[in-house]
C-alpha cells in the first residue's frame, strides 16, 4: 500500500460505478451480508471426524453466500433468468417427445411402404429440428448468462470483502486455509458458480425426460411373459424395470469406483495453485534471484512443486480411467439393450418396427437421464473441491470480519485528536491475532509540522507500529487518532509500481489523468528522475525496469503530487545513497513545509531532518517507548571524514556533554 486517505469510507461491497463490465453482463450491486456464526466441530470428535465435519461445513458456508444471488439483495435478473431456463428445459423435453413420436411414425410408414406418409414426415422433420435447435441454443445462452452473472455477483462480493479494511493484507498475518486467494477468487470461484447451474439444469432435464419417457416405455413395452423351466413369469413394464436396474448398476458402480474423486480433485487443485504461486514468486523476485545466482535453487524448488502436481494428476488420471470404463461401457451397451428386449415381440408380430425404434430411443433417453451421475461425477467432484477452497477463503474473511465487530481479541480504535495535535497514540498496544503483545502502552502526541523519527533495534516493533498507525494492523488496544480531515500518505521500503504507463505509476493511487503532464514532469525533475520524462506515456514493466533507488525516488514524486498532511516513511530511503537521501528529505521539507512526518529508519544521518526522536526497546511482553527527545537542529551536516576527526578529538567528557544537549520529554 503506497498511499491512503485518512478515514476512508468503509465498504463491504464493490462499487458498481467502478466496474468495467457491460450492463448486460454486470450483476446487481452486492449488499453487505453479516458473516455467519463460526461453526466449530465438537471437541468430542476424532481428528478424522472433525475433518469430515469441517469439509461438510465448507460446502454449507459456500451456499450461505452464494444463495444470496437469488435473495433480496441479489441480482434483479436472477429469478427471471432462472424461470426462463426452467421453461426452456420443459419445452426442450416436449420437442424430444415430438421427435420420439416422429421416430415411431416414420419407421411404421417405412415398414408399410407408405410413401406419402414418409414424404409428409420428412417435411415435418425440418420444423422439429429447427425448433429443437432454437430452444437448445436459447437454453445454452440463458444458462451461461446465469453463470456469468452469478460469478460476477459472487466475485464482486468476495473481492469487496477481501479488499475492505485491509483484509487482503491481514490474511498474511493470520493462520488458516486461505493460501493463494487470487487463484481461489479467479479459478475456483469460476468453477464453483458454473458447475451448479449445469448440474441443476441437468438434473431437472433428466427428471423431466425420465418421467416422460418412462411413460412411453411402459405404454409401448407393456408386459413381457417368459417361460422358464415350465414356469410362466410375467414382468409388467419390463422396459422400465430394465432401464431402472441398468441405471442403478451403472450409478452404483460409478459411486464405488469414484469414491475418492473429491479428495483427489481437491488435492490436485491445491498443488496447481501452489505451483502457480511459486512461478509468480520467481517472476516478481527475478532481479534478486538473478543477482544472487539462485536459478539452480529455484529450479529445484519448482521441480519439487511440479512433481507434486504430476503426482496428483497421476492419481486423478487413475480415477478418470476407472470412471471412463463405466461411462463408456454404458454408452455402448445402452442402445442395444432395448432392441434385444423388444426383438421377441417384434418377431412374433406384437410390436411394430416403429414401436421398436421408439422404445430404443426412449430407453436411451431414460438411461441418459438415470445415468446423469455417471456422466457428471468427475465434474461434480471438481466442483466440490473448488467450492471448498473458495469457502475456506470466505471463512478466513469471516474470522477477520467477526474480529472487527468483537472485543474478544481487542481492536485498535481510530478516532479524532483533541486540540491541534495532528496525530496521537493513546495507550496504544499492538498484538498478534493470538493476543501476543508486540508493542505495549505507547503514548505519543505529534503536533502539526513536527518531523518525528522512530528508532529502535531490529525486531522492536517499529514497522508494526507504523502499520497500526496506517490502519493495516487491527489487533491491539488503545487508539490511533488523527486531526479531522487530514490525509495520510505511506511510503514503504518497497514502493508499489502498478502495471501500465509510467504516468500511472507516478500518479498512483490517484488516476493517471488527475495531473497534467507538466505537473508530473515537474515532480520528476525535483526527485532527479527527469531523464525519464520522455517515457512518461510509455507502457513497460516498470516494476522490473526501475532500480530500487528509482522506485523510492518515484514514491517521493507521488508526495509532491498528492500533497498529504501526514507522511509516514518506513525505511523509504534505504535504497538511496546518503547524498540522494539528503536531497529527498530536504526536498520534502522545502516543498511541503507544513507536512507532518513520521519516519522509521536505522540511519543516524536522518536525525538532522527531524525535530524529534522516539525510541522503542524490545522487552519481554512487548516493546515499549523508552525515550522521547527533541533533536538539536543543525544547519549543516558534516561529511563523513569531518565527523570521524571530530569524534577522535572529542574527550569522553566533551562527548558526554554533547549527548546531554538532547533533553528528554518522557524518557523512561
Amino acid at each position: 500500500m503506497t498511499g491512503a486517505k485518512l478515514n476512508p469510507r468503509s465498504v463491504d461491497g464493490f462499487e458498481p460505478q467502478g466496474s468495467q463490465t457491460s450492463f448486460e453482463e454486470k450483476a446487481a450491486p452486492v449488499e453487505p451480508v453479516p458473516p455467519p456464526e463460526a461453526d466449530e466441530p465438537s471437541p468430542e470428535l476424532t481428528p478424522e471426524e472433525a475433518e469430515q465435519a469441517r469439509k461438510k461445513y465448507l460446502l454449507k458456508r459456500f451456499w450461505i453466500s452464494a444463495r444470496h444471488y437469488w435473495g433480496r439483495g441479489g441480482d434483479k435478473l436472477a429469478w427471471p433468468c432462472t424461470l426462463g431456463l426452467l421453461a426452456l428445459i420443459g419445452i426442450n423435453v416436449a420437442f424430444q417427445y415430438g421427435i420420439n413420436i416422429w421416430n415411431r411414425a416414420i419407421f411404421d410408414a417405412i415398414e408399410r411402404h407408405d410413401a406419402g406418409t414418409v414424404y409428409f414426415l420428412s417435411a415435418v422433420f425440418l420444423p422439429l429440428v429447427l425448433g429443437t435447435v432454437a430452444v437448445v441454443t436459447t437454453q445454452v445462452a440463458l444458462r451461461m448468462m446465469i453463470q456469468r452473472r452469478w460469478r460476477s455477483w459472487l466475485t464482486t462480493a468476495v473481492i469487496g470483502r477481501w479488499l475492505a479494511n485491509g483484509r487482503y493484507y491481514q490474511l498474511n498475518l493470520i493462520g488458516g486455509d486461505h493460501k493463494n486467494p487470487e487463484a481461489r477468487i479467479s479459478e475456483d470461484l469460476r468453477i464453483a458458480t458454473e458447475a451448479p447451474v449445469d448440474f441443476i439444469a441437468g438434473v431437472i432435464s433428466a427428471f423431466l425426460s425420465a418421467s416422460t419417457f418412462i411413460v412411453v416405455l411402459w405404454t409401448i413395452g407393456g408386459a413381457l411373459t417368459l417361460t422358464i423351466a415350465g414356469l410362466t413369469v410375467t414382468i409388467p413394464g419390463f422396459l422400465v424395470v430394465t432401464a431402472v436396474l441398468y441405471a442403478a448398476i451403472t450409478s452404483s458402480s460409478m459411486a464405488v469406483i469414484g469414491r475418492h474423486f473429491v479428495q483427489v480433485s481437491e488435492a490436485k487443485n491445491q498443488t496447481e495453485a501452489e505451483f502457480r504461486y511459486t512461478l509468480t514468486h520467481v517472476r516478481e523476485n527475478g532481479e534478486s534471484i538473478a543477482l544472487l545466482g539462485g536459478e539452480e535453487e529455484e529450479r529445484n524448488d519448482l521441480d519439487k512443486t511440479f512433481t507434486k502436481v504430476l503426482g496428483q494428476w497421476a492419481l486423478l488420471a487413475r480415477q478418470h480411467m476407472r470412471t471412463t470404463l463405466v461411462s463408456h461401457g454404458s454408452m455402448l451397451i445402452a442402445p442395444v439393450v432395448p432392441v434385444l428386449l423388444c426383438a421377441p415381440k417384434f418377431l412374433e408380430g406384437s410390436m411394430s418396427l416403429g414401436q421398436v425404434m421408439q422404445a430404443a430411443s426412449a430407453f436411451a433417453i431414460v438411461q441418459g437421464a438415470f445415468g446423469w451421475l455417471v456422466d457428471n461425477y468427475p465434474r461434480l467432484a471438481d466442483w466440490n473441491a473448488c467450492a471448498r477452497r473458495i469457502a475456506s477463503l470466505m471463512m478466513s474473511l469471516d474470522g477477520l470480519e467477526r474480529a472487527e465487530q468483537s472485543d474478544a481479541l481487542g481492536r485498535i480504535k481510530r478516532g479524532e485528536t483533541e486540540g491541534e495535535a495532528m496525530l496521537s497514540l493513546n495507550d496504544l498496544s499492538v498484538s498478534l491475532d493470538d493476543g501476543t503483545a508486540v508493542v505495549k502502552e505507547t503514548q505519543v502526541a505529534i503536533e502539526p509540522g513536527e518531523r518525528v523519527l522512530v528508532a529502535g533495534e531490529s525486531g522492536s516493533g517499529k514497522s508494526t507500529l507504523v502499520r497500526a498507525i496506517a490502519g493495516l494492523w487491527p489487533w491491539g488496544d488503545g487508539s490511533v487518532n488523527f486531526h479531522v480531515d487530514r490525509r495520510l500518505f505511506m511510503l514503504p521500503q518497497r514502493p508499489y509500481i502498478p502495471s501500465g504507463t509510467l504516468r500511472r505509476a507516478i500518479a498512483y493511487p490517484g488516476a493517471a489523468d488527475s495531473w497534467t503532464l507538466d505537473q508530473i514532469k515537474a515532480a520528476m525533475d525535483k526527485v532527479g528522475l527527469d531523464y525519464l520524462n520522455d517515457k512518461i506515456e510509455e507502457e513497460a514493466p516498470w516494476d522490473q525496469t526501475l532500480s530500487g533507488g528509482e522506485k523510492q525516488r518515484l514514491a517521493f514524486a507521488r508526495l509532491l503530487l498528492h500533497t498529504p498532511d501526514i507522511i509516514v516513511l518506513d525505511e523509504a530511503t534505504s535504497a538511496l545513497d546518503e547524498k540522494s537521501q539528503d536531497r529527498m528529505m530536504q526536498m520534502v521539507i522545502e516543498e511541503l513545509p507544513e507536512v507532518t512526518i513520521i519516519s522509521v529508519a536505522h540511519r543516524a544521518e536522518l536525525e538532522v531532518f527531524h525535530s524529534r526522536k522516539i525510541t522503542l526497546e524490545r522487552r519481554r511482553g512487548g516493546a515499549k517507548l523508552v525515550s522521547d527527545v527533541d533533536l538539536i537542529k543543525r544547519t549543516r551536516k558534516p561529511n563523513l571524514l569531518s565527523r570521524v576527526l571530530e569524534n577522535r578529538r572529542a574527550s569522553p567528557k566533551a562527548r558526554t556533554a554533547s549527548n546531554k544537549a538532547a533533553q528528554p520529554r518522557n524518557g523512561s
